[in-house]
């Protein structure tokens, strides 16, 4: 995974810790094509993050903030991206937005976790309780984020809040996703919310979500606007298709994105048998499968019959039968 280039609709300038102002505003007249003119400091994604290799004392890193709020001011920025913050542990930077939040009155999205491979891998990401940072931003309306419980687990993601009257679009990229955190989203008071996306990931990496852990949402009494649902990158797939077909929430989906998981002829086979509780969705996306193709041609007919459009792409074929384990099977991402 890399990091973001673009975020809720706008491209990403970044702003490291070693950055000089006319570094940042070179950047910024590139990224929004100024053409020479003083470029908008609101017309992209702001990624503030720290050297990963530094070891700066926190009250410098602190200063990391108070300095951009001092350059490039925080009243007109709308979307902010945090990545490394001297670490993997993203509690510094979370805490410190929050802290600062009375000089961000129009921030409306935000990621936490813009961490690329090539500074650390998705399983070492220690996230953190983010429901403070709902609680701060009572107008915003997107939150991605990505990381977990992290593979040393020094950090957890956590987040349940009562009430949040704003929040349209909720991500959450994981190789591993508790079910701790999935039960603190889903009894969530989202009214608002139209997007939840969670990518489940493996057990290996702290990935024990269930579909119980979701029951609060699948009855539909919960986040009566959602009309995209993604149950992404996970382990146990085939699982989740009789229990998603049963959900009185799918009656008003648009969307059911199960890709990056395993999806294998047992998960087939539900999804032909079961194609007529899926009829009402617009898309259903099943992207990076492990279906035989004689299996992917009965899900392709049986959903066309019902006229739902459906992604069958990237089908993959299982690594070379372990004596022990048999066939091996493997999510979009986990480590």
């Amino acid at each position: 995974m890399d990091n973001l280039t673009e975020f809720a609709g706008l491209p990403v300038v970044d702003f490291p810790e070693e950055t000089t102002e006319e570094g940042w505003r070179r950047e910024l007249r590139q990224v929004a094509g100024s053409d020479g003119a003083p470029a908008d400091v609101g017309s992209v994604a702001w990624r503030l993050r720290v050297d990963g290799t530094s070891w700066m004392e926190p009250d410098e890193r602190a200063r990391h903030l108070t300095r951009f709020l001092s350059e490039v001011g925080g009243e007109r920025v709308s979307a902010m991206t945090l990545g490394l913050w001297g670490g993997r542990e993203m509690a510094e930077p979370v805490d410190l937005l929050v802290e600062h939040a009375d000089a961000f009155p129009n921030l409306r999205s935000v990621f936490v976790g813009d961490v690329g491979w090539d500074e650390c891998e998705l399983s070492w990401i220690c996230q953190t309780d983010l429901s403070p940072l709902l609680e701060a931003f009572p107008h915003l309306e997107e939150l991605g984020v990505r990381g977990a419980a992290g593979a040393i687990r020094t950090g957890e993601l956590s987040l349940h809040v009562p009430s949040h009257g704003s929040l349209r679009s909720l991500t959450v990229e994981s190789g591993g996703l508790p079910g701790s955190a999935t039960r603190g989203i889903a009894s969530s008071g989202l009214p608002a919310l139209e997007r939840l996306e969670l990518w489940l990931g493996v057990e290996d990496y702290g990935g024990d979500t269930s579909p119980g852990d979701l029951a609060p949402l699948l009855s539909g009494e919960g986040f009566p606007e959602l009309r995209y649902l993604g149950v992404r990158n996970a382990e146990r797939l085939d699982e989740w298709i009789p229990v998603l077909a049963e959900a009185p929430l799918l009656k008003r989906l648009e969307v059911l994105d199960l890709s990056l998981g395993i999806l294998t002829d047992e998960g087939g086979r539900a999804l032909v048998e079961r194609a007529a509780a899926f009829s009402g969705l617009r898309e259903l996306d099943l992207h990076h499968h492990y279906l035989s193709e004689e299996m992917e041609e009965r899900v392709r007919a049986a959903f066309a019959e019902n006229g739902v459009e459906v992604d069958l792409s990237d089908r993959l074929e299982p690594d070379d039968e372990d004596p022990d384990e048999g066939p091996m099977y493997y999510t979009s991402a986990s480590e």
